[in-house]
């Protein structure tokens, strides 16, 4: 049953049982059962307007064919194209035909300006992104001799592409200059007077000169391009042979084997150091990688062949000792053993890289590790640990990085860097500079700012410290300016002077102290400094000094001596410490240091002061000093 309404909502019921009803009933509702419809008001604007009032309305006032914007002739909307594999004979149809816009896939330039459009044997005409034949042929024109290095078209920005001219222009030059070497000079043309001397002179220097004239434009491009560039001179010039027979002046740039040795190891050092320190990707890398192994290597320069074997960063075997996670520097993967070996120079590279980017520990953890063909060099740099380590901000750490129980770095100190570690230990601070030799850190210009995190040692640490170099480095035990800075250390203020009962019990212990550290250690028992605590360090170190004075002169003394100048008493509990004849000897030989100073007599006071204080029963060190 169907009911209407004029107004409001309509309800449209049916019965599919219900024959007769169907037929009354709109056939729009032969599906459903129930359907509602509820009105809505219909603006008159939103109604259809028929064609004819449209037609009155509207007006063409202008019109213009659409634009073509620029497409490879196989996409020409205006001419038709035939696509075959690799014809190249003539033109295929009407592939001949071009608009304005269209553009030759293989030049990469506008059609009416291609030069083999027509060309019989290698016609442009038919070519398409979708032919194996015609996308390389395409790759080769574009990519030039960046094709040799497998760089895709992707790959390609502005700086390679200039790369990629400068080395077309550097073939073609090198050539002429090579062409000159081997046509080679008269005596009379090379500046020489020598008479009926037959022969002509082929000196190799000039070509040397131009491609290191090369390189040096080279090395002032873009990262990648700069690449590119050496690998591609290399290529060039690696392939120059000396002329037979032919006299040659005694200069090693005269030399084409000489000379290419040179050169070459230029272009291994500038791209190691780009593979180490710029931000490559590892495919990039590879594939300089693998352009370096493809050169021919004349014989004299098969040794320069694995230069580039370096690793990534991203390397696993790196990256676990880097993280801590490999302490061994070796790593089996499906039988194949891996060992962290690497170039002396790449070593070098990598510990600039790290402390460039202040990653201290990480540098500590590789510099352990890893393995290189100069142990010797790398043995300076291994001793650099202590100094990462500290820069990390840890000096616990850096003071057991000195005293190792095999090979201390300790006992390779001179005496700038023991005065220079001392400081830096003392203030927490450190110079602001980047090392791969120890003696670098010495150097006195160097500004120096405060390590992040670290704290400076306390007096007792200093001095185990210092005792503890002096016990296994002969040139810091020697040195009387390393002495000075730790007396100055320990007599830094004017301390009272112990009770007779606390300076002569201190004479044992300071004894057993000194002659009973176990190889670089040194135990001080707690007792030792708890009722005099200042005082007992200075004794300790004053200790230190007299077996240092037992064991031979010790000169110049008088910078030793005024340290002493607030705590008198520790000098004279020094002067019972000696052997009468060595006191005596001491004192002349300080005697005579004054007379031949010229400042020597601000020092008489002092030791006025206490020579008649001496005692004729001080105890004898001697003996006890030779196991010091």
């Amino acid at each position: 049953m169907c009911t209407a309404v004029d107004n409001g909502e309509i309800i449209i019921l049916s019965d599919d049982e219900d024959d007769d009803d169907k037929e009354d009933c709109d056939k729009s509702c032969n599906e459903p059962s129930v359907l509602i419809v509820e009105a809505e008001d219909v603006k008159k604007n939103d109604c259809d307007l028929p064609p004819s009032a449209l037609d009155e309305d509207l007006v063409v006032t202008f019109s213009r064919r659409a634009e073509v914007l620029p497409h490879a002739r196989y996409d020409c909307p205006v001419h038709p194209f035939l696509a075959t594999e690799s014809e190249v004979g003539a033109p295929v149809a009407e592939n001949k035909l071009f608009c304005d816009q269209c553009f030759c896939y293989i030049c990469d330039k506008l059609a009416s300006t291609c030069e083999m459009w027509y060309h019989k044997g290698l016609c442009h005409s038919n070519s398409h992104k979708r032919s194996n034949f015609w996308s390389q042929l395409r790759n080769t024109a574009l990519l030039g001799r960046l094709k040799g290095f497998d760089l895709t078209l992707s790959d390609i920005d502005a700086h390679l592409r200039h790369a990629e001219a400068m080395l077309q222009s550097f073939r073609q030059e090198l050539s002429a200059w090579f062409l000159t070497f081997q046509k080679g000079k008269s005596f009379e043309e090379y500046g020489l007077k020598v008479h009926n001397q037959q022969g002509r002179i082929h000196d190799y220097t000039e070509v040397y000169e131009f491609v290191s004239s090369f390189l040096n434009k080279a090395d002032e491009q873009d990262g990648r391009a700069a690449a590119v560039l050496n690998l591609g001179a290399a290529e060039d010039f690696i392939r120059h042979f000396q002329v037979t027979g032919a006299l040659i002046p005694q200069s090693p740039t005269a030399n084409p084997a000489e000379a290419k040795g040179m050169l070459l190891k230029r272009v291994i050092s500038s791209l190691q150091r780009q593979m180490v320190m710029a931000d490559f990707t590892p495919e990039f890398i590879n594939k300089l990688q693998e352009f370096y192994k493809r050169l021919s290597f004349p014989h004299e320069l098969k040794s320069l062949k694995n230069r580039l074997c370096v690793r990534p960063w991203d390397d696993v075997l790196l990256v676990s000792v880097l993280k801590g996670q490999n302490v061994s520097g070796v790593r089996t993967d499906k039988g194949k053993k891996d060992v962290l070996i690497e170039q002396f120079s790449i070593v070098l590279l990598r510990t600039e890289a790290l402390q460039q980017q202040r990653r201290y520990k990480e540098l500590c953890r590789y510099l352990r590790v890893v393995q290189t063909d100069d142990p010797k060099l790398l043995q300076q740099v291994q001793d650099l640990v202590p100094f990462f380590t500290s820069m990390e901000g840890d000096f616990t750490s850096a003071l057991h990085r000195f005293f190792p129980s095999v090979n201390a770095p300790a006992s390779r100190l001179t005496p700038p860097l023991f005065m220079t570690y001392f400081y830096i230990f003392k203030f927490a601070t450190a110079p602001k500079l980047v090392v791969s030799q120890h003696d670098q850190i010495c150097f006195p210009a160097v500004a120096w700012e405060p390590i992040k995190d670290a704290k400076p040692l306390k007096l007792v640490e200093l001095v185990k410290f210092a005792l503890r170099v002096q016990k296994c480095c002969s040139a810091v035990y020697n040195d009387t300016q390393c002495w000075t800075i730790l007396l100055k250390e320990v007599n830094s203020a004017a301390l009272p002077a112990p009770s007779p009962q606390f300076l002569h019990e201190t004479k044992d212990s300071v004894n057993s102290i000194l002659l009973n550290m176990n190889g670089t250690n040194i135990h001080i028992p707690r007792f030792f400094l708890v009722v005099y605590p200042d005082q007992a360090l200075l004794l300790l170190v004053t200790g230190a000094l007299s077996l240092r004075i037992l064991n031979g002169a010790l000169s110049p003394a008088l910078t030793l001596l005024s340290t002493f100048q607030e705590n008198v008493w520790a000098l004279e509990w020094l002067w019972e410490t000696l052997s009468v004849d060595r006191l005596s000897a001491f004192v002349h030989e300080v005697t005579q240091e004054i007379e031949n100073t010229t400042d020597g007599g601000n020092y008489v006071h002092l030791l006025r002061a206490i020579i008649p204080t001496l005692s004729s029963s001080t105890e004898s060190w001697d003996q006890q000093s030779r196991g010091y």
